[in-house]
């Protein structure tokens, strides 16, 4: 039994990392790509916009988490019907908010631009980019919830290939935009909006060979089935969006500290640290599936075992990262640094090493969160994501950067990181004999 648990977590996750892998290429292309292109206006415009990906992106994986997570229980329960229920729920839910956020792209985004942080000579790139990303935003949702769902439904494999080939046609497609078609800030945003229909296109083919009409068109969505997927991806969403809030007042704090050039400088550390921030989702995520499967199954032993591993990966994870950005710092921050700016490469390379020490905690508090969200503990996962995103690092980066400058500013994520690991374990510790109660069947 050991050897299957560890052959299924090892398929598992190392597939959805790599299709994380994938997807952080969206805004890394765009970042070089824009750097090459427009400088550091550009990035720094990139910067000011990418709270609102984070908020799309957030919202897609909130219902992908939230659904796919019950989803997986009830169908580890032979409850088919119930379980095709909430994937209807879902899609509905995304192309619903999707429209929404259409509407504000559209009509808000020059209002939004400026209360982010951009000024006169950043504010029409930041708009442009931030108009384009939400007139796609329907089709980031569904994406993201569609991912979620065909990984829990036996297919990680379609799902880390549909993910992979979005990213690398953004790649390609960044470069044709911005370069032989000259498109600036909007080619880059447009390469990036179609990426998700591209992944969508390949994850059709999980349902192709199915036989009865799609969930979409057989079932209507319901309140308790809304409600239920809001509140078991609310962690997720909060993990996410706060990253956006996380972002908007480091950008605030820097402005008024180092100006534009302190914006480029963060913009790279911030670019840098998403893949390693999505290399760490994409282990979650990847044994969501396992833990709500065996949850449903009250496999307690098995869970806790899946558990184990996640957090061992994580630590071996956090090291491989801070020793590659440790050691190639100058090397990964000249590819972004466009005009050899010494002032921004200086910035640069003290945040990168402060905060990168984040990470050794980055990995606890993801696998954490996940694991209660997935095993129905919602409120204490929505815990630790508040702590994370907003209640904790918010005011100490306000504290610490009156105190210390940026030096306080990358301190903030470090140590912010360090008391949520501490709280997880605790948290986790209480939890864990709720989950113990509902596996005796284990």
């Amino acid at each position: 039994m050991e050897k299957s648990i560890l052959r299924d977590f090892s398929k598992y996750v190392s597939l959805n990392i790599l299709g994380m892998i994938g997807v952080s290429f969206y805004i890394l292309a765009d970042t070089f790509f824009i750097a090459k292109a427009l400088g550091a206006n550009g990035i720094a415009a990139l910067n000011f916009a990418i709270p609102v990906f984070s908020l799309v992106h957030g919202i897609g994986l909130m219902i992908g988490i939230g659904g796919a997570t019950r989803f997986s229980i009830l169908k580890s329960q032979n409850k088919k019907e119930e379980a095709e229920w909430i994937f209807s729920g879902a899609l509905k839910l995304g192309s619903l908010i999707g429209l929404m956020l259409i509407v504000l792209g559209l009509f808000g985004s020059r209002a939004l631009s400026s209360v982010l942080g951009a000024d006169a000579v950043i504010l029409p790139l930041t708009r442009t980019f931030m108009t384009t990303i939400l007139t796609f935003a329907p089709f980031f949702i569904l994406n993201n919830t569609v991912l979620t769902f065909v990984r829990n439904d036996n297919n990680p494999k379609l799902a880390m290939t549909a993910m992979v080939t979005g990213s690398f046609a953004n790649v390609i497609m960044d470069y044709i935009f911005l370069f032989p078609f000259k498109m600036g800030m909007f080619g880059a945003a447009f390469a990036t909006s179609l990426a998700p229909i591209i992944s969508l296109g390949i994850l059709s083919l999980h349902f192709a060979g199915k036989k009865s009409r799609p969930a979409f068109l057989k079932h209507k969505m319901t309140r308790p089935a809304v409600m239920d997927i809001l509140n078991l991806g609310s962690s997720t969403f909060i993990m996410e969006v706060s990253s956006a809030v996380v972002m908007t007042t480091f950008n605030l704090l820097i402005l008024g500290l180092e100006g534009n050039k302190g914006i480029a400088a963060y913009g790279i550390v911030a670019n840098i640290a998403f893949v390693a921030i999505a290399i760490f989702n994409g282990l979650g995520q990847g044994v969501q599936p396992l833990v709500s499967k065996y949850y449903g199954l009250k496999k307690c032993s098995m869970v806790k075992r899946v558990k184990k591993y996640a957090l061992l990966t994580a630590i071996l994870i956090a090291i491989l990262i801070y020793a590659g950005t440790f050691t190639y710092s100058a090397t990964l921050i000249s590819l972004f640094n466009n005009e050899n700016d010494s002032a921004i490469a200086q910035l640069a390379d003290n945040g990168m090493k402060i905060y990168f020490l984040g990470f050794f905690f980055v990995g606890i508090n993801i696998v954490t969160a996940m694991f209660l969200s997935a095993t129905e503990k919602a409120r204490a996962a929505f815990m630790i994501s508040i702590l994370r995103g907003l209640a904790i690092i918010v005011p100490m980066a306000i504290v610490l950067s009156n105190i210390w400058g940026m030096t306080g500013i990358w301190s903030a994520f470090v140590l912010t990181e360090l008391i949520v690991a501490g709280f997880s374990i605790y948290l986790a510790a209480v939890t864990e004999k709720g989950t113990i109660a509902y596996g005796k069947r284990d």
